[in-house]
Order: structure tokens, then C-alpha cells, then sequence
């Protein structure tokens, strides 16, 4: 079996592959940051909590997994001191997953780290191509059917995760 080229793979492939790849270098890059205890589905869960604090259920719901699967990562996040819970000001019995500073400082290395490698690719290739590429894959988000999703930070935890 030959080699094949790069430019002669499909998109899809192309984007599986990339996709991948990166995901593996930043989680790296964010360990060598100091976060070793992270891993990709934590960042599924730290979507949700950007710029907002659900309890377990509305989480669960916003993962597409069960509230016991859910309440399993957020005692994982809570006891490596990413995320704690709160009583809700307005229903005290109601408790709200909220991030930590740790939280936010590896949410913070992981776009730097993402904000690395497009510079990079940028700097191969130049900002046009570089806002024509984001072009395409947000078209080929819509396509998909994740752009709603995408925007409202809501992508499910892909079950291979869960």
C-alpha cells in the first residue's frame, strides 16, 4: 500500500484526522501547563459553566447523559478543584456547579494552546485562507446540524466519553 497525500484525502477525513490531532496536542500542552488531571470530556462540562452554573440535572440534560453520569464528572471536576457547588441564592436546597480559579486557569490554557496552533497555521498560510478555512468549517457545522449547538455552548459529550 502507498503513501497517500494529504490534499488528496477528503474533507471529512481531513477533519476526523486534524480534529483529533489537535485535540491530543492541547490536552497535552494544558497538562504541561500544570493541569495532568485534565482529560477531553472535563471539557464538555467547563462549555456549560463559562457563563453559567447548572445544577447536576441541567447539566445532564445539556451533556445528553444520564444525572448520574453527570453528578460522576462533577464530583471528578469538584475533587480536582475545577468546579465547586453552591446553594442557590433564590432556592438554598437547589445546588449550582460553579468553576474554580483552577477551572477558569485551565480553560485559559486551553485557548491559549488552541490559540497556538492556529497562529501557527496562520502563519503558514496566511490570515485570507486562514478566514476562508473558518469559512468552510463553519458551513460544514451547519451542515452537520451542530451550529445551534456550537453557539450556545451546548455540544453533547459524545458517548465514547460518557
Amino acid at each position: 500500500m502507498g503513501d497517500v497525500a494529504l490534499e488528496d484525502l477528503d474533507i471529512p477525513t481531513l477533519v476526523m484526522l486534524t480534529g483529533e490531532a489537535v485535540r491530543a496536542r492541547v490536552t497535552e500542552q494544558i497538562h504541561a501547563a500544570g493541569f495532568a488531571d485534565i482529560r477531553p470530556a472535563h471539557g464538555f462540562v467547563f462549555q456549560h459553566l463559562i457563563d453559567r452554573s447548572p445544577t447536576v440535572g441541567e447539566l445532564a440534560e445539556q451533556l445528553g447523559m444520564t444525572q448520574q453520569g453527570a453528578s460522576k464528572l462533577v464530583v471528578e471536576l469538584e475533587s480536582l478543584g475545577y468546579v465547586t457547588r453552591n446553594s442557590d441564592p433564590a432556592d438554598h436546597r437547589v445546588r449550582r456547579i460553579l468553576l474554580t480559579e483552577r477551572g477558569t486557569a485551565c480553560i485559559t490554557a486551553a485557548r491559549q494552546a488552541r490559540a497556538e496552533w492556529q497562529a501557527a497555521l496562520a502563519q503558514r498560510l496566511g490570515e485570507p485562507a486562514i478566514a476562508t478555512l473558518a469559512t468552510g468549517l463553519a458551513a460544514f457545522a451547519e451542515k452537520l446540524g451542530i451550529e445551534e449547538s456550537v453557539q450556545r455552548r451546548q455540544v453533547k459529550l459524545p458517548p465514547h466519553e460518557r
